[in-house]
């Protein structure tokens, strides 16, 4: 990347930074991703336990997360944009932190957040092992006749 690229990135980095989200989203709304993301949970979901402690074991599990996801990531933008800054993004990421809010940036979150992503493999879990009822079992309806 040339000075005058990387002062134009600069200047207009609320731009960047929108337009880099958009390509994230168009990512991880793929089935490529989903079915990626899934494999390693299923791969991994039953060494976690909720509580306080944390094995060693999740740390290595969450370095493998990391680098699996911002791989598939970093890679797509680089096709997708010509001139990608991951380090750009993250320092607006980090300046917006207080600002986002949506499914994407939790996602985000995970791949810096070692609790939103324990948080998010312990969900995982409680879905797999039945956990969450299917909200229609509490449900009943009742007529208004007498």
């Amino acid at each position: 990347m040339d000075f005058e690229e990387n002062i134009i990135k600069r200047q207009n980095s609320s731009e960047y930074f929108d337009t880099v989200i958009g390509h994230i989203e168009d990512i991880v709304i793929g089935e490529e991703f989903q079915h990626m993301v899934n494999q390693f949970m299923e791969c991994y979901y039953y060494e976690f336990e909720p509580g306080e402690e944390n094995k060693i074991v999740y740390t290595e599990i969450y370095q493998k997360y990391t680098n699996m996801i911002e791989a598939h990531i970093v890679e797509h933008l680089n096709r997708k944009m010509a001139c990608f800054d991951m380090d750009l993004f993250a320092m607006e990421l980090e300046n917006k932190k207080t600002q986002l809010d949506g499914e994407i940036f939790e996602l985000l979150y995970t791949l810096t957040d070692f609790l939103a992503f324990k948080d998010m493999v312990l969900d995982y879990k409680a879905f797999k092992e039945g956990a969450y009822d299917d909200l229609n079992k509490g449900i009943s309806v009742t007529g208004l006749q007498k």
